[in-house]
């Protein structure tokens, strides 16, 4: 089973345009067809990010949230990234991928820059999906 971590704006994007790409990759983890990683930092800045008001008006939060959180596989929290990068709060993405073997979806591929990644597969919600549709 392929072992997958979302970044926050997939989840988001996921609640707000269901049948977009991002929608399908979460239903394909609802369903049990791809496995989501997660750890205790990022369940924290998934709730943390649905709840904020300004996204209230969009649907948010999901009701499939805690469902999707719940079927993870709930990993500690990896250690700290070895590299800076453009935003230090999202390399936490990254570290569980590496730790898990899981590939990283985002909606932001400019946060995670082909020379920090150490090898790590970060993909679009959009490659993501067309990957997962191919077989």
């Amino acid at each position: 089973m392929r072992l997958v971590v979302l970044d926050t704006n997939v989840v988001v994007s996921a609640a707000v345009q269901r049948l977009g790409p991002s929608g399908q990759i979460v239903w394909e983890a609802l369903e049990g067809r791809i496995k989501l990683v997660t750890c205790p930092l990022v369940i924290a800045e998934y709730r943390e990010v649905v709840q904020r008001p300004r996204l209230a008006k969009k649907g948010l939060p999901p009701e499939w949230l805690d469902f999707l959180v719940d079927q993870s596989l709930q990993l500690p929290d990896p250690p700290p990234w070895p590299m800076p990068g453009p935003d230090a709060d999202d390399l936490v993405f990254l570290a569980l991928a590496k730790l898990s073997g899981a590939v990283l979806v985002t909606g932001n591929l400019a946060d995670y820059p082909e020379a920090i990644r150490d090898g790590m597969q970060v993909l679009s919600p959009k490659a993501h999906w067309e990957g997962l549709a191919q077989g």
